[in-house]
């Protein structure tokens, strides 16, 4: 951005202050004060999260960060996301606090463990709940910090549920913990943090499709494209016309990703609240 914008939430009904369990009402408020400190807040199109209601959100991983940022977003969008995270997390003890207070999914990454998560997704969403899940399943390893190729794990879920899927894209938050390690954070000059949602994706063609893989794949890219376009709009760039893929470590033509058998438990490492 060329410029430092004002803050502009939108938020509606004071479900940032209201509702969700007494951790995460706290933990909402942290988030906002951190948030609101490390620079102003753009949030666009709040009005597109859905008010009520089951709905799986797939957004862009940049930092270790940006699930405050995620989470700030959606909270005072008005609604109190259910984040997939890494399990190891619960066993940190100031983060498995939060982690478990907010009701958050922990995922036993490369086990057999690891579809439990996916099906603990199920039934938050089956309850009409919110969950936010990140479908590149770790943070993003394009040198530009473009959204890269997706795991399967958010396609199967919104295959198997048929719920609505919101896209959102970030940034911001890679500038002020930027990369995949915990690092001490960028704090001066403040950083803009922006989140914008777009429409809800049509999936519905895809749901009684005859090849799953083929269903999935297709899922997959649909939201990485979304995710992707929302991400420029945001940067004010143009996005490569490839994707990065970390399995072969380069970039590939959309839509000839490397994604893993629809049928293999996939190793999320999305971001927790």
């Amino acid at each position: 951005m060329t410029s430092e914008p004002s803050s502009t939430v939108e938020g509606r009904r004071g479900c940032d202050r209201a509702g969700g369990e007494p951790t995460y009402r706290f933990l909402g408020q942290v988030a906002r004060g951190l948030n609101t400190l490390i620079g102003p807040r753009l949030w666009l199109d709040q009005h597109k999260v859905p008010a009520s209601g089951a709905v799986l959100v797939v957004s862009n991983h940049i930092s270790k960060y940006d699930p405050l940022v995620l989470g700030d977003y959606l909270i005072s969008s008005g609604r109190w996301p259910r984040f997939l995270g890494k399990s190891d997390l619960w066993s940190t003890p100031v983060v498995g606090f939060f982690a478990r207070g907010c009701r958050q999914i922990p995922v036993e990454r490369n086990t057999i463990r690891a579809g439990d998560s996916l099906k603990a997704a199920r039934e938050a969403l089956d309850a009409g709940e919110m969950v936010a899940i990140y479908p590149e399943g770790t943070i993003t390893a394009d040198p530009e910090t473009w959204p890269m190729t997706a795991r399967t794990g958010a396609a199967r879920l919104a295959l198997e549920t048929r719920c609505p899927v919101l896209p959102v894209g970030q940034w911001g938050a890679n500038h002020f913990m930027p990369g995949k390690k915990l690092t001490h954070p960028r704090v001066l000059p403040r950083k803009p943090l922006l989140a914008k949602a777009g429409d809800l994706l049509d999936l519905s063609d895809l749901y009684d499709a005859p090849d799953r893989h083929q269903a999935v794949r297709v899922a997959s890219e649909r939201m990485m494209e979304a995710i992707t376009r929302l991400t420029a709009e945001l940067r004010q760039e143009q996005a490569p016309e490839d994707r990065y893929d970390i399995r072969k470590k380069q970039r590939v033509p959309k839509g000839s990703t490397s994604l893993a058998d629809p049928d293999e438990q996939p190793p999320v490492q999305p971001g927790v609240l």
